[in-house]
C-alpha cells in the first residue's frame, strides 16, 4: 500500500493537465498562426498560385465524314498526311515573334519565309490572304505536305523550332474519282472564326476551335453531319504545365457520310462534253460580230424527273477543291477570286442566271391556253411583227405561214408569241393597265416556278427574275433618278435608253411584253430552275424541289436516314396541254430545230423531248441554251457566249444522253456500256464494320464518230438559215 498522501498525487495530476493544456493551447497558437500567415499575410500570393493551377482541353479532332456518290464512290473523303502546324501563342512569346523560328523552318520546308510568315498571320480587313481566318489559340497549318524526312528534322532538334509541331494528321480531299471534278457541288473547308465559335455555343452543335468548317456546296449544307463530335480530354495541371490529374475523357465520334444521288461517271462524262462543247464553240464564228465564240462559261445539269434527284451537275470555269486543303496559297487565290479569274467558285448552274431564250416558249405556251387560246389554234407565223414602227423578226427572217402552238414550238416561231403576248398586253390595257390586270404571261411564270430558289440543298441558290409589273416598279424607283441624269434625247444609244427609262421607265410597255414572251429582254433564269420545269413536264406537272443529298449514314454504318423527294408545286396545265406540249418537244428532235442534231436517234424505244434556245445579251454574245428530257432524265445546258442552242449545245446533250442509255453515235443500244440506263433506286452496301463498298470506275472515253454519214449530215446543216435554236 502506498504511503504518498492522497493530496499529493491530486497535486501531481492536476500540474500534467496543466502542462498538458499549455501544450495544446500552444499548437493551436501556432496553427492559428500559420494559418493567418497563409490566408492573410501572403493569401495574395497563394491565390494567384492557385489560379495557375486549371483545367487543359486536348482536342482529338473527330474524323469527318465522307460525300460519296450514288454507288458509293468517294468524292470526298479523308487521307493522313504529315501536317506541320505552327503554335502562335508560343511564337508570340518570343522576343522575335517566332521570326527566326519560322524563318528555320521556311529552310527544312522548302518554302520561302514570307510564305510561311503570311500564313500564321491573322487574317482582318486589311490582310490579303494568304491569311489564318481560324482561331489564334490553335495550331495554324503550314503545310500538310511535309516529307517524312522533314517531319523527323523538326522533331528531332525540337529545340530549334518550339511552337512548331509535325504529326500525321487526317486531311480532307477530294478524289475526283474517274475525272469527276464535281467541285462547286462539293464545295471546301476553312477554320471556324471566333465569331462562329461564339454564335454556335449554345447550340446542339457548338463548334470546337480546331474545327474546320464546311464554306460551301454540300460540305456547307450537311457540315453539321459531317463534322461529327470531337474527342476532348480534359487534365488538371499545375502552373508549370506539369498534369495533376485527369478530370474527364469524352470520346470522338466520327462524322457520318453523306452519299449523293451524283454519279461520278455521269458526273465525268457531263463535265467532260460541256468543255468540249465549250472549246469547240470557240472555234466558230460568230456572224453577228465577225469574231468567234468567247464560250467563256457555262454549266449542265442531269436531273431524275420523277424525284429531282440530281446525276449530275456542272460548272465551267471550274477549280480544284484541294486548293484549300492545309491553308490556300496567295497565287490559287488570286486564281479563283482575281478580276481575271471568271470566278471559277460560282456554281453556274445554280448561281448562273441567264435570259433563256426559246426554252421559255413552253411557258408562254401555257400562258397562251390559261389565257384562252386554244392550242390547237391557227396563228400567223410571219417572218416579222410590228409594234408602233418597230419590227421584230423571226430568226433569219424566216416565215411558216398559220400554224398551231405545237408547230410554233418545234420550229421555234417567235413571232406567233409576239402577236399573243402583244394581245394579252393590250387586253389588260396596254400602257394605261388596268386596276387588276391579268398579266398571263407573268402569272404563269410564276407558277412555273421562276423568280424564286427550287429549294435545292447548296447554299447560295440565286432567284432568277420574272420581270412584271412589280419588278418593273421597283427597278424604275431605284434607278429614275441616275436615268434622269445621264439620259439624252438625242445623246448616244446608251443615252437614250436612259432618257427612256427616266420619261417612261415604269411602264409595261409593248415591246417589254412581246420580246418576254420568247425569253428576252430582263428575264432571267438558272440552269436548275429550267432542268426543273423541263422534269416536270416530263413527270407530268410535278415540281420537286431538287436534290443532291439522297441518305447520311452514321460513322459506324448503323443509322441511315434517307432523304425523300420532295414536292413543291404543280405546273398550272389545263386539260390535255400538257401532252401536247409534250407531243411537240419530241417534235422539236424529230423534225424541228434540234432534229439534226438527233439524226438516228431512237425515239421508238427512247422518247428525246428537246427545247432549243438562243438568247440575245446586250453587248455580248448570244447564250446557247438546250433543255431536254426522256421518261427518266432531264438535260439542261447553257453556254454564255456560246452561239445557238442547238449548234453549240446540241451535240453535248445528246453525248450525255447516249452514255446514259449505252447507245453509239448511230443510236445503236449496248446495255453493257449503259452507265445509268435507269435511275439508281438502292444505296451502297454497308460491310458489318461499317464501311461502304465502292465499286472501281474507270475514266469517260468519248464513243467515236459514227460511219455512216450521221455526223456528216449535221456538220452540213450547222450553218443552214434557220438553225438558231
Amino acid at each position: 500500500m502506498s504511503n504518498i498522501p492522497e493530496t499529493g498525487r491530486t497535486q501531481r495530476v492536476q500540474i500534467r493537465l496543466v502542462v498538458i493544456q499549455v501544450l495544446v493551447f500552444s499548437l493551436l497558437l501556432t496553427l492559428g498562426g500559420r494559418l493567418w500567415y497563409l490566408q492573410i499575410r501572403n493569401g495574395d500570393e497563394y491565390t494567384d498560385e492557385a489560379k495557375n493551377n486549371h483545367v487543359q482541353q486536348v482536342v482529338q479532332p473527330a474524323v469527318r465524314g465522307s460525300i460519296l456518290d450514288a454507288r458509293g464512290v468517294p468524292l470526298a473523303d479523308n487521307e493522313t498526311r504529315l501536317v506541320v502546324s505552327a503554335s502562335r501563342t508560343e511564337l508570340m512569346k518570343m522576343k522575335d515573334d517566332g521570326a527566326g523560328v519560322l524563318t528555320r523552318l521556311a529552310g527544312v520546308l522548302g518554302m520561302e519565309p514570307k510564305e510561311v510568315t503570311d500564313k500564321v498571320r491573322l487574317c482582318d480587313s486589311k490582310t490579303p490572304q494568304p491569311c489564318w481566318n481560324g482561331s489564334p489559340y490553335q495550331p495554324i497549318p503550314v503545310t500538310d505536305e511535309a516529307t517524312t524526312q522533314q517531319a523527323l528534322q523538326i522533331r528531332e532538334r525540337a529545340e530549334d523550332f518550339p511552337g512548331i509541331t509535325a504529326e500525321p494528321t487526317a486531311v480532307r480531299r477530294y478524289a475526283s474519282p474517274g475525272k469527276a471534278n464535281t467541285a462547286q457541288v462539293l464545295g471546301y473547308l476553312s477554320p471556324v472564326t471566333d465569331e462562329e465559335v461564339t454564335k454556335a455555343q449554345d447550340t446542339d452543335s457548338p463548334y470546337l476551335r480546331s474545327d474546320q468548317v464546311g464554306r460551301s456546296g454540300l460540305e456547307r449544307t450537311y457540315d453539321k453531319e459531317l463534322r461529327g463530335k470531337a474527342g476532348v480530354t480534359r487534365y488538371e495541371v499545375d502552373n508549370l504545365g506539369r498534369v495533376i490529374g485527369e478530370a474527364q475523357n469524352d470520346e470522338a465520334e466520327p462524322g457520318s457520310s453523306i452519299v449523293t444521288s451524283i454519279d461520278a461517271r455521269v458526273q465525268a462524262v457531263a463535265e467532260y462534253e460541256l468543255n468540249k462543247a465549250m472549246e469547240t464553240a470557240r472555234k466558230e464564228m460568230d456572224r453577228n460580230t465577225n469574231e468567234l465564240y468567247k464560250a467563256d462559261s457555262g454549266a449542265v445539269v442531269v436531273m431524275e424527273t420523277k424525284t429531282g434527284r440530281i446525276v449530275s451537275m456542272a460548272s465551267l470555269p471550274t477549280y480544284d477543291p484541294n486548293a484549300w486543303i492545309g491553308g490556300i496559297s496567295a497565287k490559287d487565290y488570286a486564281k479563283l477570286t482575281g478580276k481575271k479569274s471568271n470566278f471559277p467558285l460560282l456554281n453556274r448552274a445554280i448561281q448562273g442566271t441567264a435570259a433563256p431564250g426559246s426554252i421559255f416558249k413552253v411557258i408562254s405556251s401555257t400562258a397562251a391556253v390559261n389565257a384562252g387560246y386554244d392550242f390547237d389554234g391557227s396563228y400567223p407565223c410571219p417572218s416579222s411583227y410590228s409594234i408602233g414602227g418597230q419590227v421584230f423578226k423571226n430568226f433569219e427572217s424566216q416565215g411558216y405561214g398559220s400554224i398551231d402552238l405545237g408547230r410554233a414550238l418545234e420550229v421555234s416561231c417567235d413571232t406567233v408569241y409576239y402577236g399573243l403576248a402583244h394581245k394579252e398586253w393590250a387586253k389588260d390595257g396596254g400602257n394605261k393597265p388596268k386596276k387588276n390586270p391579268a398579266d398571263w404571261f407573268y402569272k404563269t411564270a410564276h407558277q412555273f416556278g421562276l423568280g424564286k430558289e427550287t429549294g435545292i440543298d447548296l447554299p447560295n441558290e440565286v432567284a432568277g427574275r420574272v420581270p412584271d409589273r412589280e419588278w418593273k416598279q421597283d427597278f424604275y424607283d431605284a434607278n429614275k433618278d441616275a436615268w434622269c441624269k445621264q439620259g439624252k434625247k438625242d445623246g448616244t444609244y446608251v443615252e437614250k435608253i436612259a432618257y427612256e427609262g427616266c420619261v417612261e421607265g415604269y411602264k409595261m410597255r409593248a415591246g417589254d411584253s412581246v420580246n418576254y414572251s420568247i425569253g428576252q429582254g430582263d428575264t432571267l433564269v438558272t440552269p436548275i430552275q429550267m432542268a426543273t420545269i423541263y422534269a416536270a413536264i416530263a413527270n407530268g406537272g410535278t415540281l420537286y424541289d431538287p436534290t443532291v443529298g439522297k441518305a447520311v449514314i452514321s460513322g459506324d454504318g448503323r443509322t441511315v436516314k434517307e432523304i425523300e423527294p420532295r414536292a413543291h408545286g404543280k405546273l398550272p396545265f389545263k386539260g390535255d396541254t400538257r401532252d401536247k406540249i409534250d407531243e411537240a418537244l419530241a417534235g422539236v428532235a424529230t423534225r424541228g430545230s434540234a432534229a439534226w442534231r438527233f439524226g438516228g436517234w431512237p425515239q421508238d424505244k427512247i422518247p428525246m423531248h428537246a427545247k432549243t434556245g438562243t438568247a440575245e445579251v446586250y453587248g455580248k454574245q448570244t447564250t446557247s441554251w438546250f433543255a431536254s428530257y426522256t421518261e427518266d432524265y432531264s438535260i439542261v445546258m447553257t453556254i454564255s457566249q456560246g452561239g445557238t442552242g442547238s449548234g453549240a449545245s446540241g451535240p453535248a446533250v445528246r453525248n450525255i444522253y447516249s452514255a446514259l442509255y449505252g447507245l453509239d453515235a448511230s443510236g445503236k443500244q449496248d446495255l453493257k456500256k449503259a452507265l445509268l440506263p435507269e435511275p439508281q433506286k438502292t444505296l451502297p452496301k454497308i460491310t458489318p464494320d461499317g464501311s461502304i463498298v465502292a465499286p472501281k470506275i474507270k475514266p469517260y472515253t468519248p464513243e467515236p464518230p459514227a460511219q455512216d454519214g450521221t455526223q456528216q449530215l449535221a456538220a452540213g446543216l450547222a450553218g443552214a438559215p434557220g438553225r438558231r435554236d
